[in-house]
C-alpha cells in the first residue's frame, strides 16, 4: 500500500482550484502563525471578490493588508480590524463589507463548521449591534443569540513542520486558530518551515493529523 503524499512544489501550486468569489479561512493571530507566502501567492493569482475569515484584518505591509490595498476582498469576518489601515481605507470607501464577531464566538462558529454542527446559542453581544437581525431565544430566563457555523472553500495556514503525509506540528502560539480552521474547509493548505519523511515527527507533538490536510509546501522560515 502506498503512503499518502500531499507535498506540492510551491505556494502557487497549493492554490490550484481557487477561484473568484471563494471563501478563505486564514490562520494567524497578528503576525504569529500568518501564512505570508500564501498571502503573496493569492495576490499573484489575481482572484477577486473574496470572503475572508480571520482574527485580524491585517496590520503590516506583507499581511492581509496587501489584499485590501489590491481591492480583492469583498467581505471580511473577523474579531479585530482596528489596527488595519488598509482595511480601514477600503471600509470607509465602501468597497469591503465587515462582519465583526467577538473572538470566542468566531472560533466557536468555525469549530461548528468543522464538526458539522448547525450553530449554537450564545449570550455574548445580546443588546448590541453585533446581534442585530439574528435569532434570539430566551432559555431559562436569559436571552441567547443563534450563531451560525462558518466554513470555507480554502483554509490557508502556517505550521512549523510537516511530514510528507501532511501531519502538522506548530510553533508555540503560532498555532492559534489553525487546528480548528483545518477542520472547516474543503481544501486545507499548509505553508511550513520544514518537511520531513514519515516517521520524522514525534507523534506526541502532532496537533493537526494528515486526514485534515490536502496540500503542504515549503515556505520561508519565520
Amino acid at each position: 500500500m502506498s503512503l499518502r503524499h500531499v507535498v506540492v512544489d510551491s505556494a502557487a501550486q497549493s492554490l490550484e482550484g481557487l477561484r473568484d468569489g471563494a471563501t478563505l479561512l486564514v490562520g494567524g493571530f497578528g503576525g504569529a502563525g500568518l501564512p505570508r507566502a500564501i498571502i503573496q501567492a493569492v495576490l499573484a493569482l489575481g482572484v477577486r471578490e473574496l470572503t475572508v475569515i480571520s482574527n485580524n484584518a491585517g496590520a503590516d505591509a506583507d499581511d492581509l493588508s496587501l489584499w485590501f490595498t489590491a481591492g480583492i476582498v469583498r467581505k471580511i469576518v473577523c474579531s479585530y480590524p482596528r489596527s488595519a489601515k488598509a482595511f480601514a481605507v477600503a471600509y470607509r470607501a465602501g468597497t469591503v463589507e465587515l462582519e465583526l464577531v467577538p473572538q470566542g464566538t468566531l472560533i466557536e462558529r468555525i469549530r461548528c463548521g468543522g464538526a458539522g454542527i448547525g450553530g449554537f446559542y450564545s449570550p455574548v453581544g445580546i443588546g448590541t449591534v453585533l446581534t442585530e437581525g439574528k435569532r434570539v431565544e430566551r432559555i431559562d430566563g436569559r436571552d441567547y443569540v443563534l450563531e451560525k457555523p462558518l466554513r470555507a472553500d480554502f483554509a490557508l495556514l502556517k505550521g512549523r513542520q510537516a511530514d510528507t503525509m501532511g501531519n502538522i506540528v506548530y510553533n508555540k502560539t503560532a498555532r492559534n486558530y489553525s487546528p480548528v480552521m483545518a477542520t472547516a474547509a474543503d481544501t486545507v493548505v499548509f505553508e511550513v518551515d520544514e518537511i520531513v519523511p514519515v516517521g520524522g515527527l514525534d507523534p506526541e507533538c502532532i496537533v493537526t493529523p494528515c486526514i485534515f490536510v490536502d496540500r503542504v509546501f515549503l515556505g520561508d522560515r519565520g
